[in-house]
């Protein structure tokens, strides 16, 4: 039987389970249960505004959004979000998921980052983000009732979370810190990295090749 949380069902397809095994085989423990919680708050968020998605599509979403932030799929010549999305895309493919299914996946990784644009496309790229939101900047936290956040938090806690995810993300991006420009990882690497200094829109304009 699919295991409930918050009344919300895990998927159990075998699909699921090793998007599950290897997530958890590859993050630490609290990228595995932040990437849990973010498919459990989308889930809450997406019954609260009676949207139809796919739960096994905005599983991997949710399972793969931090990916790029692990050590065995960090690069350093694109943005975090692209590792993982990328990594999803090439799961689905191996499952016989391909076409605007798994590119609904690729975008809902990619743009979880972005504010506002994810939460007018497709469901699942949209819940993805409210996810994301919910666990990091508590946006939405009202949106769920107490009972609902204390049976997530109970299955996946989140002991010291914002100073250890804040730790997890400098760590998966100080080595690539262009592929910060324009994004709210600049401000991470602001804060916790000595010297680093973000690019500038402005700069960069002034600066081009063009004479005026």
């Amino acid at each position: 039987m699919s295991e409930s949380i918050a009344d919300v069902p895990i998927p159990d397809s075998g699909l699921a389970r090793e998007a599950t095994e290897l997530v958890r085989d590859a993050a630490p423990p609290l990228l595995f249960d932040h990437s849990r919680r973010v498919f459990l708050w989308g889930s809450l968020r997406g019954r609260e505004q009676g949207l139809r998605y796919d739960p096994e599509l905005l599983y991997v979403g949710a399972m793969f959004h931090d990916l790029g932030l692990t050590e065995r799929y960090r690069r350093t010549d694109q943005r975090f979000e692209i590792d993982g999305a990328d990594e999803a895309r090439r799961f689905l493919h191996a499952h016989g998921i391909t076409g605007e299914e798994a590119d609904r996946v690729w975008t809902a990784i990619a743009l979880h980052t972005t504010p506002e644009i994810p939460l007018h496309m497709a469901p699942e790229i949209a819940l993805v983000t409210r996810g994301v939101e919910l666990d990091v900047l508590g946006i939405g936290y009202r949106a769920v009732s107490d009972e609902q956040r204390a049976a997530v938090v109970a299955a996946h806690p989140r002991p010291d979370f914002k100073k250890r995810i804040l730790a997890a993300f400098t760590d998966g991006v100080k080595d690539r810190p262009a592929t910060t420009f324009g994004n709210v990882k600049a401000d991470v690497l602001a804060h916790y990295v000595p010297g680093f200094v973000r690019g500038d829109f402005v700069d960069v304009i002034l600066n081009s090749d063009w004479p005026e």
